[in-house]
């Protein structure tokens, strides 16, 4: 018998990537930096392979930074690579401090409102809770998750395996879910498809076409969308269009 997205009873959201425009927002936020040095015409998919590079280092190195200060002190870094001058304190400061201001894409407010018909919504996000706070306020427009996990709660960044068990065991003590019966639903193989299947679990990729960060070359999903909105269609034609 197969198995069905409605047999699911908690989709766990990646957000930056997923639900936000991460890629958009970052190379935005750097565009006073880029134009400063000339280089405004940068094209966008180099720059996000650069900062993967980093990024993926320094959030195993400094597990319990704060994900702004990360971003803050990835910023040198990430001129450094991309050819750029050394930036100011301020600039890197703007930088980090840019997240809230990232663009949610067009369908994922709308999406989450008719997925939260049929699933609890929890967010497993590497970010510090003022940065997801903003964005939630923002660009998520106030949405209600049931349940949000970050980074800063857990001490550690996904991929890593305690983000997984941390939120495994708030949704089991919660809502009495247990973690089969969640579905990881995300747009990085890195830090969410990959490690969810070393617990031997199912997972929903929202490819987001286009989309550089977290990628690999070895993609393992259950379900794969191009955006939220199909996922939620999905649903919606297993329930017979409810």
């Amino acid at each position: 018998m197969s198995i069905k997205l409605t047999d699911y009873k908690l989709l766990s959201f990646d957000v930056y990537g997923t639900l936000i425009d991460w890629e958009g927002g970052a190379v935005a936020a750097l565009q006073p930096t880029l134009k400063k040095n000339g280089k405004a015409d940068l094209d966008g998919k180099f720059i996000l392979q650069k900062y993967h590079e980093v990024e993926a280092s320094t959030q195993k190195e400094s597990p319990s930074t704060k994900y702004s200060e990360l971003l803050t002190a990835n910023h040198p870094k990430l001129c450094e690579k991309l050819g750029l001058e050394k930036p100011t304190p301020e600039e890197s400061k703007a930088f980090g401090d840019s997240v809230g201001s990232w663009p949610a894409f067009p369908d994922s407010v709308e999406a989450l409102r008719r997925l939260s018909k049929h699933f609890k919504l929890v967010v497993l996000s590497n970010v510090d809770n003022t940065s997801f706070a903003a964005s939630n306020a923002g660009p998520l427009e106030g949405f209600q998750f049931d349940a949000v996990f970050t980074a800063e709660d857990i001490g550690s960044y996904k991929p890593d395996p305690r983000n997984f068990e941390y939120m495994f065991k708030e949704v089991k003590a919660r809502f009495g879910v247990e973690k089969s019966e969640v579905l990881q639903t995300a747009q990085s193989q890195f830090h969410d498809h990959h490690p969810i299947k070393q617990f031997g679990l199912k997972s929903s990729w929202i490819f987001r076409p286009g989309a550089i960060m977290g990628n690999r070359d070895d993609p393992v999903w259950d379900w794969k969308f191009d955006t939220l909105a199909d996922m939620a269609d999905a649903v919606e034609k297993e329930l017979g269009g409810s």
